[in-house]
């Protein structure tokens, strides 16, 4: 056990006093505004506590200083931080303040109807975000055990329920450290926050890493296009961390602009020392349209909510497509085959993450936490292999890797190379259990606009560029894929889509 004053991450902030931490709607705030108002704002949820005690305290409140300030009031007065997601209806939001056991709750005033509800059911305190802003209270401050509770984030609940990620201080500082020392962050850096803050992306590697190194973070409360290309314009943003449909939408909106102002806005990219994408896996065809219009080949990086990052391209030297580069400073990755010992390079097998930054539990839930670790080693459900030195992801061992035939296929390999057919503007590839094969390689596309394809045309196409067993046999074409709020396609929704035509035998 090791006691600080706060947080290491607050710890950090005396050092930066004068120098802009964020840059909102509510204002430009400096590193002192924000240690004095997190402190007011922790007097107030203490109420005359001594600590929290590791109560967890969820908030819901859009991208701002208000979030930063709740974040750091709930860690000063001794909570766990639970940052709820603005995309969720009430339902979702009701889970994880119950899975939680949340004691109190913070909600923006705007966003004040969502929550009432369930605080009036629940019977907890609701405290405004305003409130705590204006707060003048003082108290003085529990020491913070760097082993305990700091956040506590839910995963995406792709495949399942979503579960509750456990993450001490120590493993925060130590995600911190990793992605500064690895993406070279200083206090001369600004960056532009245009994620949600319920996820590790926007809270550690864009927030978090921001007022580690004394750097200015610029909020927007939520993504638009045409606000960020202004902002690259007008402001000195030397840094840009964004998942691919971010990317693709900022492509769609430079296209539909005047030559002059394109130049312009491509111009403005070469302030940036460094643009990153991760959270998904990005297509070929965005990283090179993106590099001919910003110039930037884009950094891509690998992480869950469990481990944070762990695998990331170089800041100097090859950055190669399709891979996500080697582990970061701090983290140990090994890949281990089906009879538990190590893995070829080009054998796909699981990745397997061990170090500092890897969260503590999964919350209440202990037979989960125990299943997803070997003998120390966090089980990320990843398969990869090792491409001259460099990782190469092939997709999730239970939605991305298709057994068919006796073969496993990769549905992002497949996926890649239908994003290259001229009639197909988006994909996204599932195994379909099948009796024969065990399961059959299905592909739901959308279609560039005017366009048709059918599944023999589709096959034939595939069958030249890949191999046969790789082929769709199953083709459905809609409007938009199912995402959830980090632009991540719902493959359990992919698969539903295609249940009423298996049924019937199409």
């Amino acid at each position: 056990m090791t006691e600080l004053t706060t947080a290491p991450l607050i710890e950090r902030a005396a050092r930066f006093a004068n120098r802009v931490a964020i840059d909102a709607g509510e204002g430009r705030f400096r590193y002192a505004d924000l240690l004095r108002d997190s402190a007011s704002a922790a007097a107030v949820l203490l109420d005359g506590r001594a600590s929290l005690g590791g109560a967890r305290v969820a908030f819901l409140i859009r991208p701002s200083y208000a979030w930063v300030v709740a974040q750091w009031a709930a860690w000063r007065a001794g909570g766990v931080a639970v940052p709820l997601c603005l995309a969720h209806p009430e339902p979702e939001l009701d889970y994880v303040v119950e899975d939680s056991g949340a004691e109190i709750l913070i909600v923006e005033p705007e966003l004040r109807d969502r929550l009432a509800p369930i605080a009036a059911r629940r019977s907890l305190q609701l405290t405004s975000s305003n409130a705590l802003l204006s707060a003048t209270a003082a108290a003085e401050l529990p020491a913070v055990d760097t082993e305990a509770g700091a956040l506590l984030i839910y995963t995406s609940g792709t495949t399942s329920r979503p579960k509750g990620v456990l993450t001490t201080h120590a493993s925060v500082a130590a995600q911190i450290r990793s992605l500064v020392a690895a993406w070279e962050w200083s206090s001369e850096d600004r960056i532009l926050l245009v994620l949600p803050l319920h996820h590790v992306h926007g809270v550690i590697n864009v927030l978090g890493c921001s007022l580690w190194s004394g750097a200015a973070c610029e909020m927007l409360p939520a993504f638009d296009a045409k606000e960020v290309w202004r902002r690259f314009a007008d402001s000195d943003l030397t840094l840009f961390m964004a998942v691919p449909t971010i990317y693709s939408k900022l492509i769609r909106e430079w296209e539909g602009l005047p030559e002059p102002h394109r130049h312009e806005l491509s111009k403005a990219c070469d302030r940036f020392r460094l643009m990153v994408s991760g959270s998904a896996a990005l297509p070929v065809s965005t990283l090179e349209r993106w590099r001919e219009i910003s110039g930037h080949l884009l950094l891509e990086r690998y992480g869950m909510t469990e481990i944070g990052m762990a695998l990331s391209n170089p800041l100097h030297g090859e950055r190669r497509p399709g891979h996500v580069g080697t582990p970061l400073p701090g983290v140990e990755i090994r890949r281990l085959d089906e009879r538990g010992t190590p893995a070829t390079d080009d054998s796909p097998a699981e990745l397997q993450v061990r170090g500092p930054s890897v969260f503590r539990e999964y919350w209440q839930k202990p037979e989960a936490t125990a299943a997803a670790f070997r003998d120390g080693w966090f089980l990320t459900g990843d398969v990869a292999v090792v491409d001259g030195g460099s990782y190469r992801l092939l997709g999730r061992n239970s939605v991305d890797i298709i057994k068919t035939g006796g073969f496993k296929v990769s549905a992002l390999e497949i996926e890649e190379k239908l994003r290259e057919h001229p009639a197909i503007e988006e994909c996204a590839v599932v195994g379909l259990p099948d009796d024969e094969w065990g399961e059959r390689v299905g592909a739901a596309v959308v279609l560039a606009g005017g366009c048709e394809i059918e599944i023999d045309e589709l096959r034939t196409w595939c069958k030249e560029r890949l191999a046969t067993y790789k082929a769709p046999s199953r083709l459905l074409t809609v409007d938009e894929l199912p995402r959830n709020v980090l632009g991540k396609v719902t493959k359990s929704d992919i698969v539903r889509l295609f249940a009423p035509r298996e049924r019937a035998g199409d």
